[in-house]
């Protein structure tokens, strides 16, 4: 027994000893990408740095491919639920001349979000308040809305409280969610979000109510043999003719990144 804990032990200062995460998305059991930084406290990008050890949610797959994909045109981006700051970090990136907001609820991400923000070549342009969306009432209406929302829906949440908060959409649903964002919206603004794709439906149809129409949608699966399990949606008060339709496969056969997947995030990943 004393040799299966000390063996155990070893293993573990092995494990600390390298300095590696790996960041896993899981979708209903099933793990998809890896992402792998340096250490266990942060995650390097090609021009900003995202420390993570205090936020509930860290750096994963879905917040990277929102942060590359959802729309970001015009002067006022806000990004609802900001976390440790990355997708208002990458939409100050690709739209150098927006100002960019992040809300949330939690305070200890708010705080981390500040110093990664502070310590980025955008800080001139992004902010960061401790916020609840549904209590926001800002002085201008938004040219785009970015969202990575809470999706867990199932009676058994995480033992963590925080991470139960970031991922139940009992603290902020869907319809609650949609409401708010017609109200923040400018009369040309387009709202972005992941889901999981077995949310699609229902979140689609709760929009056209509230009176925004689909005009983008992405369907993300790991591989191409796999079912989808998330999508990106962008939402706007004006209806397309048609909607944009993308299908993004994020691993090659061999389990590096797919080639798609590389051409959409080649601005921020090392």
């Amino acid at each position: 027994m004393i040799k299966c804990v000390q063996k155990y032990e070893k293993k573990i200062k092995l494990r600390a000893r390298k300095q590696l995460i790996i960041v896993n998305l899981h979708i209903k059991g099933e793990k998809t990408l890896n992402l792998t930084s340096m250490s266990n406290a942060y995650f390097r990008f090609k021009q900003f740095c995202i420390r993570h050890e205090r936020c509930a949610m860290k750096v994963g797959t879905d917040g990277v491919l929102l942060g590359a994909w959802g729309c970001v045109d015009g002067r006022r981006i806000l990004d609802i639920g900001i976390g440790t700051g990355l997708i208002a970090l990458m939409a100050a990136q690709r739209n150098l001349e927006a100002q960019v907001l992040g809300i949330d609820i939690d305070e200890e991400a708010v705080m981390q979000a500040k110093e990664n923000i502070a310590e980025s070549p955008f800080a001139n342009r992004v902010t960061c308040e401790l916020q609840d969306v549904l209590d926001f009432q800002p002085e201008a209406p938004f040219d785009a809305i970015l969202c990575n929302p809470p999706f867990f829906t199932e009676d058994t949440l995480p033992d963590d409280a925080s991470r139960a908060l970031a991922r139940n959409n009992r603290s902020l649903p869907f319809l609650e969610l949609i409401r708010k964002v017609t109200s923040l919206l400018s009369d040309t603004g387009r709202f972005s979000l992941i889901i999981p794709s077995s949310h699609m439906q229902e979140l689609i149809s709760l929009s056209l109510v509230e009176g925004l129409h689909l005009n983008r949608r992405c369907i993300v699966r790991t591989k191409a043999n796999k079912p989808p399990r998330r999508v990106m949606l962008t939402f706007s008060a004006n209806a397309s003719p048609t909607t944009e339709e993308q299908d993004l496969c994020l691993m090659a056969e061999d389990g590096s990144r797919s080639e798609a997947y590389e051409a959409l995030t080649k601005d921020f990943y090392l």
